[in-house]
């Protein structure tokens, strides 16, 4: 039989659920025979992350606390969605403007879709590139966010990258295929 095998589920209840967080508990059945009755699994809505430049060739990063790693990071513009309620480049256009305040003159280009944690995590996160993004007015930011906006050029994002200041997965692996996407890598 080829190797490796996908589980089989056998039972499946909710632990908890709120509306941003559900914890699933599984029992399944592996391949080998054993069954594992407390299988938990994170159902968490998908994410939108933009990596939006200017005309002035700058790259539109947000900085902001993160309260389950206690720190402050800077990242890429990003942001929850539901995919059976919004379409991920919504959520995407969506997020840049309450973020930063920018809005696309063109359309967003799909970069990949990614999956955050699959080992015990539902969530995807849906990459996009924004080209010629200008900002034309205040932040909406939500009760929880205090968030600055850093531009920064284009040609500084790698070493950013590189030396860790950038340090969100999502970001960080957006960086990479958009500096691919444009040729800057």
């Amino acid at each position: 039989m080829p190797y490796p095998r996908p589980w089989r589920l056998l039972r499946s209840q909710i632990a908890y659920k709120h509306k941003w967080y559900t914890l699933r508990r599984d029992e399944v059945e592996l391949p080998s025979g054993h069954v594992v009755d407390d299988f938990f699994v994170s159902e968490r809505p998908d994410g939108a992350y933009v990596f939006p430049v200017t005309a002035q060739n700058e790259v539109l990063f947000v900085r902001q606390y993160k309260h389950a790693a206690g720190k402050i990071f800077l990242e890429l513009p990003a942001g929850s969605f539901y995919p059976d309620q919004e379409q991920a480049q919504d959520a995407a256009t969506r997020e840049l403007l309450e973020e930063t305040g920018a809005v696309l003159t063109q359309e967003l280009v799909p970069l990949g879709v990614l999956h955050d944690n699959p080992a015990k995590d539902t969530s995807r996160i849906h990459l996009f590139l924004a080209q010629n993004v200008r900002v034309e007015q205040q932040q909406a930011l939500d009760v929880t966010e205090e968030i600055e906006v850093v531009p920064v050029p284009l040609n500084q994002v790698l070493s950013k990258v590189l030396n860790g200041e950038i340090c969100v997965s999502g970001s960080v692996s957006l960086c990479f295929l958009a500096l691919r996407h444009l040729q800057a890598l």
